[in-house]
């Protein structure tokens, strides 16, 4: 079996979503879930959730870190932190890397079948993602308490959400390019994606036959002008690995073509609609909910970040005690968090190894 950290990088413009055809991966497994009450009050019948797991539970079960997927992610997605050296090692730790749902692989409009297939499939909030992986680890793997959670981008929103819904489970609490709460700003910039995807004709109200290709190329240059900074173009720092800016958008386009646009879709819907503060108990109020936060917690925005500025994560802050707050010093933009910058890597990995000691 190849060891994990050898397993390839997820490629930068990975924040998309998973191909309608999901590869084989000799490392996932899958927990079957029966018949799932959602927060919204829809029942899914025969869900799964996919994950996998690097290392062994020790005999103490005091080694488990979770790390859940963000964005069109899979349980690749932190390949870069993993291995002899890095801030995880298999060595030492229980590895649980979980897949959230509309990924392509966990349950998703592209693998449900009807009545909830494609556009119909329900709505999903963070907390169902967070209560199943609770189920996974309790109930499957016999984790009763965690050394850490870490997540980037919407596996960040769920850092948060555990933190809350389950304030006494994990040891330390790692969110790095992800907001608690998503703000007006990125309601509309999601948005934005949405529209130019259903736009496309073929799109045909989410019962396509085959992908919308129009709205999948439409999609991808909405998301290639969003995931790096301004800096990061003008400096032209895509060089060398693409020779030009329609070498970017070309390499994106071509990756989009075949994914599922009801996947993307319905995950975007979750992030959209993610407000910690909707947590049962605080009415809403979210600066409420992130008072209520106990673990010590290390907060890594991007200094450059469109999707989750900086400002968003120092007022978040404001409310967090014994919060600690690490800006990453990057011109990468959101994707400093995605794998793709062996410096981004390099100082993420550090600032958690120091925070896990």
């Amino acid at each position: 079996m190849t060891p994990y950290w050898l397993l390839p990088l997820v490629a930068i413009f990975a924040i998309t979503a998973s191909a309608q055809t999901p590869p084989a991966d000799p490392h996932r497994k899958y927990f079957q879930l029966g018949d799932l009450k959602l927060e919204g009050g829809a029942v899914l019948p025969n869900a799964k959730l996919a994950y996998a797991t690097f290392g062994t539970l020790n005999a103490q079960r005091s080694n488990a870190v979770l790390l859940p997927s963000w964005y069109g992610s899979d349980h690749h997605g932190y390949d870069f932190l993993i291995g002899p050296g890095r801030s995880l090692d298999p060595a030492r730790d229980f590895i649980v890397l979980t897949e959230m749902f509309s990924n392509g692989w966990t349950s998703s409009p592209s693998n449900t079948p009807a009545p909830f297939d494609g556009p119909r499939f329900p709505p999903i909030a963070i907390r169902d993602n967070v209560a199943v992986v609770h189920r996974l680890l309790t109930a499957e793997l016999g984790v009763p308490h965690l050394r850490a959670i870490i997540g980037f981008s919407m596996g960040a929103q769920q850092a948060f959400q555990w933190a809350v819904s389950h304030p006494g489970f994990a040891d330390r609490v790692v969110a790095y390019c992800g907001t608690a709460k998503t703000y007006p700003h990125g309601v509309v910039r999601l948005e934005g994606a949405i529209s130019a995807l259903t736009a496309d004709a073929a799109f045909a109200d989410g019962n396509y036959t085959a992908p919308p290709r129009k709205g999948l190329a439409a999609w991808s240059r909405h998301w290639a002008g969003w995931v790096f900074s301004q800096e990061w173009w003008r400096r032209e720092l895509f060089k060398p690995r693409w020779p030009s800016v329609d070498a970017v958008i070309e390499e994106r386009a071509g990756r989009d073509a075949v994914r599922d646009a009801n996947n993307l879709i319905a995950q975007a819907r979750t992030w959209q609609r993610h407000n910690i503060g909707d947590t049962p108990g605080f009415n809403g109020d979210h600066e409420k909910a992130l008072r209520a936060i106990q673990v010590p917690l290390l907060y890594m925005p991007c200094e450059t970040d469109l999707y989750f500025p900086l400002g968003d994560a120092r007022y978040e802050s404001e409310f967090i005690r014994g919060v600690k707050l690490t800006p990453i010093p990057s011109l990468w933009g959101h994707s400093a968090g995605s794998g793709g910058n062996p410096a981004d890597n390099d100082f993420i990995d550090a600032q958690i190894r120091q925070f896990l000691k």
